[in-house]
């Protein structure tokens, strides 16, 4: 069913980023790898018809007109262009369950179906297991998006209220300059100096992939990470952090796979005040190393007793979370990353990205994203959302975090052979718990 690409014509060739370069190249180099991320939109009441679907989709694409662009200009200068053969057909699909027991086999279906040839995203109308629930597979070629671009494709289709309201440096004064240059070449000496630096052979994972990723999803209300971040001197995302850190230290437990240490790549959106959400990859991968157990014999502060730390495992794991992403809460090194994002050419930047994404360096993908107040389709309403994250051959899993409405929703994406990788988001909800009894909020 081609749709009408009048709209979009109007849109001039967009130069794509160069993190978008970065994410194509590495997808000529490596074919067999999946580079894309999306996520999932679940609603309560009666599903569309897949006719309706598309007319839905297709009457929303305006206000995303550069979801009907394609790349074009080769490898040394591609730029999105309007694609004049757009085709609705090819991006939006229907995942069927075959009854009641069918559900997950259906899900399965959306995540690991394959792109329609010449496209970079798709959405799946995902139903059939009960008349009155359904749920809605968007996935995307990571070259297109990041997550806060996805996150405006979320509102556009399905959701209500704020927007993500995510953090934005301030607008730059010219006697700024000369701080702003030393506080980015700064930061790239660090994370070169890291990205560098081979700190281990690369970890044999506990399980033989299928190359089938599964699905896994846990909830605690938002405000309940917000309190307990707050009281800490940290934010939402460092209570999911730490508590990544010890549902991963139970899970090794659990497992027998033995994790002496892990280090997460953690996006982080440098976007400028002016630059709209719409389109492309404006992020930087920081690697943080997850706190799961502390060392053996550690010096303690003083007035602090000697086994505080190990009688306080969850508050000690949120502690050196928060120490480790305080500097990037800072005005100073978010516009320092904004800068570097900016202005970094594109060789130097897939160079990094390679060296950050390896398994050798990172073993899990840790994101989160600020969705919407509320969402609906019609007459149904979202009741729960999940992030896909890019998930990296030899990394153990990736791990979203998605704000939605009141409720703060992780999701765990790995290959479905990995070891009791359905006890993750369990073991999650309970590392919040263990840091809200410690914390005492």
């Amino acid at each position: 069913m081609p749709v009408s690409v009048a709209s979009a014509q109007t849109v001039p060739g967009q130069r794509t980023h160069s993190v978008d370069r970065a994410f194509l190249s590495m997808e000529r180099r490596r074919p067999d790898v999946r580079w894309e991320a999306g996520g999932v939109a679940y609603l309560s009441g009666p599903p569309p018809s897949l006719a309706d679907f598309r007319a839905y989709v297709g009457f929303h694409l305006p206000r995303l007109p550069l979801l009907t662009s394609r790349v074009e200009g080769g490898s040394r200068r591609p730029r999105w262009r309007p694609n004049a053969d757009f085709a609705l057909d090819q991006h939006v699909h229907e995942a069927v369950a075959d009854g009641p027991g069918g559900w997950e086999a259906a899900l399965d279906s959306a995540l690991n179906a394959p792109f329609a040839p010449g496209t970079y995203w798709g959405v799946w109308l995902v139903h059939g297991h009960t008349p009155d629930t359904y749920a809605v597979c968007y996935r995307f070629h990571h070259a297109c998006q990041d997550g806060a671009a996805a996150a405006l494709t979320f509102r556009s289709l399905l959701g209500e209220g704020e927007p993500s309201g995510r953090p934005v440096p301030e607008k730059g004064r010219p006697a700024d300059l000369p701080r702003r240059v030393g506080a980015a070449l700064g930061l790239t000496v660090r994370f070169v100096a890291g990205a560098l630096v081979v700190r281990r052979r690369r970890p044999a994972l506990p399980f033989v992939p299928t190359g089938e990723r599964q699905l896994w999803r846990g909830r605690v209300r938002a405000d309940t990470l917000r309190r307990i971040g707050a009281a800490h001197g940290g934010s939402g995302h460092d209570v999911h952090l730490a508590a990544l850190a010890g549902a991963l230290a139970d899970w090794s437990a659990q497992s027998g796979a033995a994790l002496p240490r892990v280090t997460a790549l953690v996006p982080f959106d440098a976007r400028r005040p002016d630059e709209e959400q719409t389109w492309g990859n404006r992020c930087f991968a920081l690697p943080l190393e997850l706190p799961l157990e502390p060392a053996p014999v550690r010096t303690a502060a003083p007035g602090r007793p000697q086994d505080s730390a190990d009688g306080h495992l969850p508050l000690w794991r949120l502690e050196h979370v928060v120490a480790s992403t305080r500097k990037l809460r800072g005005r100073v090194w978010r516009q320092a990353i904004q800068d570097l994002v900016r202005f970094m050419p594109a060789r130097p930047t897939e160079w990094y990205m390679r060296g950050m994404l390896s398994p050798r360096v990172t073993d899990v993908m840790a994101t989160s994203m600020p969705l919407a107040d509320q969402g609906s389709l019609g007459d149904t309403q979202v009741t729960g959302t999940a992030l896909l994250p890019l998930v990296v051959p030899g990394h153990l899993f990736a791990v979203g975090l998605s704000f939605f409405g009141g409720w703060a929703e992780v999701s765990f994406v790995a290959d479905r052979a990995l070891p009791l990788g359905e006890s993750l988001p369990g073991l999650w909800e309970r590392a919040v718990g263990d840091l809200e009894r410690a914390a005492h909020v």
